[in-house]
């Protein structure tokens, strides 16, 4: 077996530092942009007086480094030839994202909104698999170049992984449907023009049936943002939202009536297993700023890298990280080889490790900064703060544990099999 990166991927990986080098971090140094990524960082990125939204020149600033990355031919790598990409395969983009964000803090790759100079684009694989030649022609090229923002309507006030149990119901009128409901988490409605509705349309509570997504306008009569929940990493843009008899056409539907949910898991594993990458980059950036601090903190005369105090909770993190590395990699490389379900509990495993372990990484470092690794001068707290929702979005650790017991035991997966 042959674990070195592949030479295409590596040529990439060589391509994408050049342009950091030359593009992002004169961008990032230019007009106190620094502000973004030093210790004003949270403040300077928040809009305290409107709700705690993203503030607009930061989010310009986010637009720029987009349109420069796509404009170098990086911003669509993972994307299909059809609409400028290069079809980068699951492996590639694993291993970008923890090339990315091994960098640490910067314009180059920050996860709190999940922008990056190699972007993601999990809406365009649901556009390209399940829209009509309307709906594509409206939202694909606009999505991708930041010119059309589509937020997704999926969790409840009451339900959150039990999306089969939803409340928000939408019942046919002539050629329209009523929708009312409430959602929670609509990430990205601030500067929404749309927003994915998962409502049900027939069928009883538990079924995965009978639920449809409608893309429903944020400017329609009953359609009401209640509130922007705070969050423990700000700015905020996920928002709860209120539908009283909201009105929309047939043609609002994506996708099949009642088959909402198969729209809802599209690019699921793609979505965990990148996640899990960028957990594994983040964390190798925590161990080897902590390692390179120790050697040169002296207390009573000498580093306190002498001490196993230190030593051993980074040399344990080290392990975990390179192994967790290698099962994303792995995985990734499968999920390229194989049906996507043959391989959803090894995702779930990536996941949940690599979200852990980041976590795990970004507080080991904070201690062994001691003082300064508690204050924002540097950026573990908020790395710490932003990893710490992964446990909990895309399907909770819990979810994921479930799912690996699951295919273990033979409950669910290609080897069900009578208990």
């Amino acid at each position: 077996m042959d674990f070195t990166i592949p030479e295409d991927i590596q040529t990439k990986l060589d391509e994408l530092d050049a342009f950091i080098e030359k593009e992002i971090k004169p961008l990032q140094a230019q007009d106190d942009n620094e502000r973004f990524f030093d210790h004003r960082r949270e403040n300077s990125r928040t809009d305290w007086d409107n709700d705690g939204q993203p503030n607009e020149e930061w989010e310009e600033l986010l637009r720029e480094m987009r349109r420069r990355a796509d404009a170098a031919g990086h911003l669509r790598y993972a994307l299909p030839k059809e609409v400028g990409g290069s079809a980068g395969s699951n492996l590639g983009m694993a291993i970008i994202r923890d090339h990315l964000a091994a960098k640490g803090l910067g314009l180059h790759n920050d996860l709190q909104n999940e922008s990056s100079i190699v972007g993601n684009f999990p809406f365009v694989h649901m556009l390209m698999n399940f829209a009509s030649d309307e709906h594509k022609e409206q939202f694909l090229e606009p999505s991708i170049q930041g010119k059309a923002r589509v937020a997704f309507g999926l969790t409840e006030p009451n339900h959150g992984s039990d999306a089969t149990w939803m409340e928000t119901n939408a019942v046919r009128d002539g050629d329209d449907w009523i929708i009312n409901g409430e959602k929670m988490w609509n990430t990205g409605l601030h500067a929404a023009t749309h927003d994915m509705i998962y409502a049900r349309t027939s069928g009883k509570d538990g079924d995965a049936n009978g639920i449809t997504c409608f893309f429903v306008p944020t400017d329609a009569p009953g359609f009401k943002v209640e509130r922007f929940v705070w969050t423990f990493n700000m700015p905020t843009d996920h928002a709860h939202v209120s539908l009283k008899n909201v009105r929309v056409p047939n043609s609002a539907i994506f996708g099949e009536e009642g088959q909402g949910l198969a729209v809802a898991q599209t690019f699921l594993h793609e979505n965990r297993i990148r996640q899990a990458a960028s957990g594994v980059g983040v964390a190798d950036y925590c161990i080897r700023e902590s390692v390179e601090y120790a050697r040169n903190r002296k207390v009573f005369g000498e580093p306190i890298a002498m001490k196993q105090a230190i030593q051993f909770p980074l040399a344990e993190l080290a392990t975990e990280c390179e192994m967790t590395r290698w099962l994303v990699r792995k995985t990734a490389w499968e999920l390229d080889k194989k049906n996507h379900m043959q391989v959803s509990d090894a995702v779930s495993m990536c996941n949940y490790r690599g979200n852990r372990l980041a976590c795990n990484a970004a507080d080991q470092a904070i201690q062994t900064h001691g003082g300064m690794g508690y204050s924002r001068e540097k950026p573990f707290e908020h790395i710490y703060r932003h990893h710490r929702r992964y446990r909990i979005t895309e399907g909770s650790e819990e979810i994921q544990i479930r799912k690996v017991a699951g295919h273990l035991f033979g409950i669910q997966g290609p080897n069900k099999r009578p208990m």
